[in-house]
Formats: C-alpha cells, sequence, structure tokens
C-alpha cells in the first residue's frame, strides 16, 4: 500500500512561484511513475507532468513546459512540483498520483494524495 500527502499549495499572485511536495510512505517500487494532476472547478483532472522513480525521467504537458518542473528526492521519498510564472489559469486543486506505467492518463494510476489547493490571483 502507497499513501501520497501532498503540501505546499495556498494563494500567489500572478508571475509567482510555488513548491508543491508529495510525501510517499509505503513501498514505493522501482519502475513506479510519480506524476502532478490538476483539477480547475468544473473541469476533468489533468496531466500536469510525470517523473520516473528510478531513471528520473521527466515529461510536461504543454501548458506547463517551461514553467513547472517535477523531481525526487528518493532518500526523502518526496516528489516536488516546483512551479515558476503562474497564471491565474493555473488555478486548481493539485494532485499527487503513482501507477506501474509510464503514463499521461489518470486511469493508469493507483495511488492518489488528498490534493492541495493553488490559486494564482491578484
Amino acid at each position: 500500500q502507497v499513501q501520497l500527502v501532498e503540501s505546499g499549495g495556498g494563494l500567489v499572485q500572478p508571475g509567482g512561484s510555488l513548491r508543491l511536495s508529495c510525501a510517499v510512505s509505503g513501498r514505493i517500487l522501482s519502475f513506479y511513475t510519480m506524476a502532478w494532476f490538476r483539477q480547475a472547478p468544473g473541469k476533468e483532472r489533468e496531466f500536469v507532468a510525470r517523473i520516473a522513480w528510478s531513471s528520473g525521467w521527466t515529461n510536461y504537458d504543454d501548458s506547463v513546459k517551461g514553467r513547472f518542473t517535477i523531481s525526487r528526492d528518493n532518500a526523502k521519498n518526496t516528489v516536488y512540483l516546483q512551479m515558476n510564472s503562474l497564471k491565474p489559469e493555473d488555478t486548481a486543486v493539485y494532485y499527487c498520483a503513482a501507477g506501474r506505467r509510464w503514463s499521461d492518463s489518470k486511469s493508469e494510476y493507483d495511488y492518489w494524495g488528498q490534493g492541495t489547493q493553488v490559486t494564482v490571483s491578484l
């Protein structure tokens, strides 16, 4: 069983930065993929970024490429999402997820955190 707990959300002005953290407990296998998804009010949950737990390979949605960076610290069992140049359209609940496949589809992820709210507004 894997447990994921997100933190680091909050209110930030447009152009600002936030760093989200996802603390992982339980047994993460080396082939797992860790990802961040987000869900805005009235919208579907969408893929943001993913990282391979073992190799560190990364992949981003086009909407965040060049602004967001996903990383992991294997020793601390933590995944991060550094978000820079934030825009109002980045406002959403951000979820950490773990899955067995290298995928950007939410249906491929087995474990989810409870989410953390990010609001980008003046």
